[in-house]
This record gives structure tokens, sequence and C-alpha cells, in this order.
């Protein structure tokens, strides 16, 4: 275990979780230990991670459904404050999410929530990365900027369909708001608000870059939302089910079941509908 542990008190992996570092190592082509194992390790040797306990709270789903196949299919979009260094004062940044790939596309900070400013920012991605706009959808709650007529007219003439939450509920918007969780906290978020708009815009191109090219997402089996929009993942995952099959293989006594499930999401669904009973007609 000296390997593993070794790995575990690595600076670079303080942050890190085994459900993180795992799929990291496997990428590098290295197999130590598996998730469990190294989740007892850290806690054998008190090792603990340098991460703000997560805040989570219950998603209402929304009755719109819509199921991605791949990117820029279904594109998630929300507000969230940010603090400043004036007491009572806030900025807002807007972000857009590919719903399949997890994937930030676009995002800006503004002094105020408008529906102006949202759909300059759809129009400027949509030109920025030559997406085809026709016909895809774009989720989010029923907030005054989602809704406003100057938004609404954007989104007819890029033939781009609107998709809301339920009415009256505000966290129905479940792939943007765990995006915002994660952003909160990541280790990396500032301690202190934010001293101007551009202070915080440098920050959030700072946690975009990260977010996109380095964080391996848990809903797409850890791999990057960069590596996922690419068209990556699938070969990535591959990979790490054959260096684990190899690892079963040469120490089969170690394995009391199945290799971990490396294969890729290819479908992820917007709200999905709950289950009908099985007596349902």
């Amino acid at each position: 275990m000296t390997a593993v542990l070794d790995v575990l008190r690595a600076p670079e992996n303080a942050a890190i979780s085994p459900k993180q570092l795992v799929p990291k190592l496997a990428d590098a082509g290295l197999y130590l230990a598996s998730e469990s194992t190294m989740y007892r390790v850290k806690r054998r040797h008190g090792l603990r991670e340098t991460r703000r306990p997560a805040d989570r709270s219950g998603v209402t789903r929304g009755s719109a459904t819509h199921a991605a196949t791949g990117p820029n299919q279904v594109w998630s979009w929300d507000i969230t404050y940010l603090p400043t260094t004036i007491r009572g004062r806030f900025l807002y940044l807007y972000v857009v999410i590919d719903v399949w790939s997890r994937r930030i596309v676009g995002w800006a900070v503004h002094e105020r929530e408008s529906a102006d400013h949202a759909a300059a920012l759809i129009q400027n991605i949509c030109a920025q990365t030559g997406v085809d706009s026709v016909g895809l959808v774009l989720h989010s709650d029923n907030g005054k900027p989602m809704r406003g007529s100057t938004m609404l007219a954007m989104l007819q003439w890029l033939g781009i369909v609107p998709s809301f939450s339920r009415p009256h509920v505000s966290n129905d918007n479940p792939y943007s708001e765990s995006l915002f969780r994660t952003l909160k906290q990541t280790p990396a978020y500032p301690s202190f608000p934010f001293a101007s708009a551009g202070a915080a815009r440098a920050w959030v191109s700072r946690f975009t870059a990260w977010y996109n090219s380095e964080h391996r997402h848990s809903g797409i089996r850890y791999v990057t939302p960069d590596q996922r929009h690419r068209g990556e993942d699938q070969r990535i995952l591959a990979r790490r089910a054959a260096l684990y099959e190899t690892a079963r293989r040469r120490r089969p006594d170690r394995w009391t079941r199945h290799t971990r499930d490396w294969s890729p999401t290819l479908t992820v669904t917007l709200n999905p509908a709950p289950p009908r009973p099985a007596n349902a007609s």
C-alpha cells in the first residue's frame, strides 16, 4: 500500500477524491487499487480532502423531457450571484452548459440581471462556435431574464426551442444547479468577495478552463467535459476498461466482483419522466 499512500499524499491530489483519482490514474495507464481501497487507506491514515462540504438539496424535476445523444442538442443555462466588496451589491454570472457533455459553452459576468444580456450571450455563443441553432433546446427556470421578450424573440429568430422548469419552482434546473454547486464549492473559489467585475471575469475564466479540460465529471464516467464534447470519451473509457481487465486477470484473487463499469453514457435526459407503475394501463 506504500504506492497508494504516496499518491494519496501527493499535494496535487489533496483536493481529489478517490472517485476522481482512480480515473485520473487509469488515464495515465496506472492501476494501483480500487476506489474502495483508497477510501479505506485514507481513513486508516487520517487523510482528508481539502474540500468544502457539499450543501446538497433535493432537485425537483420539471415536466419538459428532452433527450440528448450528442453535443449541442440540449443546453441549460442559469444565473448565479457573485459577492462583491460592497455590501448588498452583487455581480451576476450567466452560464450556459451543454447537457450531454456538461461542457460550459459560454458565460458572462454583468452587474445586473437582464434578458438583453442573456439574449446577447446565447447569440454570441452560436456565432462563435458555429453551432446550428435550429432545433437546439435551451432549458432554464422561470426567472424574468429567461422569459423576457428580448430573450424569447432572439430564441425564435435563431430557431432555438425554449424549455422551462415548472412554474414557481426556482431550483428545477438540475444541470445548471449542479454546475453552480461545483463552482462555489471548489477549493479555488475565492475566500473574499470580488473587488470588480473584471476580477470576477478573470476568476470565472480560470474556473471554466479547469472545469472543461481537467475536471472529471461523475455524471459522464469521470471524463472531462472537453473530452466528452469532442467525442473522445468512448476511446478513453475503452482504454480504462482494458486496463482494469488486465489488472483483474493478473490478480483475480483480489477481485470479488466484476471490474468497474466504464461503459459510456450514450443518452442524457433532461427531466426524465417518472417510471409508470407496473399495473398502469
